[in-house]
């Protein structure tokens, strides 16, 4: 199988995994919540819908791609059927946004991503069960908004040129000290551009920064679960993509942003 007909296969199973996670999540968002327990803080939770969207996940890549490798918030990292290597591994957060669907606050998502051996995505989606939107792209394809390609640029009004007219998204970590250190950054960001936005859901941050409902993101403390499709949606809407490295007591994040500023929101970011 070709490179972009492999790409293409991969895609259409990564959609049938995102849409089979939303309809566990749907099926219990609003209702009481079961299993609730905490990971890395007291308010950091993760739920019976987040397990059971995962499970739904496994179960279906299980079917149609069982010699592939699966990396899930959730369950880990596992190998395939009988330990089987295709080359192929999936990068899944079932439930983006676990705050915001257990409060209630319509902004998470369910993100679903190929990459090869060499870490490069193939494939992946970004699902909005709420609003049953989908984000998603190949490698080598256009972005695509349910199944529909999405010219660079459309939309109710041009991207930002510059930085001071930018809408940028950003998140924060669970950590109270980190986001001590998070809201340092943040002050020198707020004076320089139109304003910042705190989703939630930083797979969700990033489809819509890829579709230009933003201009602009960064975050640090994300995990590969949460930006590798997402990363994808921006880097084919045209978007510069560059990797924060840990510093000052701050973790390693991403951030992309159109060409003319990613530099100057990077220095921002990065320290001043």
């Amino acid at each position: 199988m070709s490179g972009a007909a492999l790409d293409s296969a991969l895609l259409d199973v990564a959609r049938a995994a995102a849409r089979a996670a939303a309809d566990e999540l749907l099926a219990r968002y609003g209702h009481a919540v079961e299993g609730l327990a905490t990971k890395t803080t007291a308010t950091d939770p993760v739920s019976e819908a987040d397990r059971a969207a995962e499970r739904a996940i496994r179960a279906l890549l299980a079917q149609r791609r069982p010699g592939d490798a699966i990396l899930g918030e959730e369950g880990g990292e596992t190998l395939g059927t009988a330990g089987a290597t295709s080359g192929v591994r999936w990068v899944v957060d079932p439930l983006d946004g676990t705050v915001n669907y257990l409060f209630g606050y319509p902004q998470w998502s369910v993100s679903v991503a190929a990459e090869d051996g060499d870490g490069t995505t193939l494939a992946g989606v970004v699902l909005d069960p709420l609003r049953d939107e989908e984000l998603c792209a190949t490698r080598g394809g256009p972005l695509l908004i349910d199944g529909a390609p999405v010219a660079v640029g459309d939309g109710a009004r041009p991207r930002a040129a510059t930085l001071d007219v930018a809408l940028v998204a950003t998140g924060f970590g669970y950590d109270a000290g980190l986001r001590a250190r998070q809201a340092e950054v943040l002050l020198r960001v707020l004076p320089r551009v139109r304003d910042v936005r705190r989703g939630g859901s930083a797979a969700l941050d990033l489809a819509w920064t890829a579709l230009g409902r933003c201009d602009a993101y960064w975050e640090r403390g994300v995990k590969a679960w949460d930006v590798a499709a997402g990363a994808l949606l921006c880097a084919r809407a045209g978007l510069a993509l560059h990797e924060l490295p840990a510093a000052d007591g701050l973790p390693a994040g991403l951030l992309a942003a159109p060409p003319a500023f990613a530099g100057e929101l990077l220095a921002l970011v990065a320290g001043g």
